[in-house]
């Protein structure tokens, strides 16, 4: 649960440690704004995602689903700083499949969190096999890190990809190869 007046006094001590005047006129609402900010952008705290992934619908084909082009924003836990890009989900089906809005969803709540892309797309694909149970899943996700863009290296657009295979897409190179072609 976020503790509003926590945030705010910590922006409060952030800026002052900075340097600012907590009460100059651009900045008197600050603490307040980025206490709203809070419970937007770390919503998936406290939530299951596999709730998402909970109502399933039968199924008697088994060839591979995939949902590209997800767009996600998080903040990396290291420096708090925002990473943001595409997530790219495949499952090939064993009785069930879930209505496609959750698998954006199930995205959406692990990234609303302090997080790391390798845990991102690793957790996301987990739930996936747990919750349908499918004959295998893949996950690719794409992202830009701005601890990398705006800050240490100053490596503005570059990217970084992790993907994950589970069942079926760990054994067969050929479903690997297949799914990186469709979500190009």
């Amino acid at each position: 649960m976020i503790d509003e007046e926590k945030i705010e006094q910590a922006v409060r001590l952030f800026l002052e440690g900075i340097g600012e005047d907590i009460h100059r006129e651009g900045l008197i609402d600050t603490p307040q704004r980025i206490s709203a900010m809070c419970k937007e952008i770390f919503a998936g705290i406290g939530k299951d995602a596999k709730e998402h992934l909970s109502v399933t619908f039968h199924t008697d084909g088994n060839e591979m689903v995939i949902e590209k082009d997800i767009t996600f924003y998080s903040l990396c836990e290291h420096h708090l700083v925002p990473f943001f890009g595409k997530a790219h989900i495949a499952y090939i089906p064993n009785g069930k499949v879930v209505g496609l809005s959750k698998l954006a969803r199930t995205v959406e709540t692990y990234a609303r969190r302090p997080q790391i892309q390798e845990q991102l797309t690793a957790q996301i694909a987990d739930d996936i096999m747990e919750c349908l149970k499918p004959k295998g899943v893949m996950v690719l996700m794409e992202g830009e890190h701005l601890c990398m863009s705006m800050r240490g290296v100053n490596k503005p657009g570059t990217k970084t990809v992790t993907y994950v295979c589970r069942g079926e897409f760990e054994k067969n190179p050929a479903l690997q190869t297949a799914f990186f072609q469709m979500i190009k």
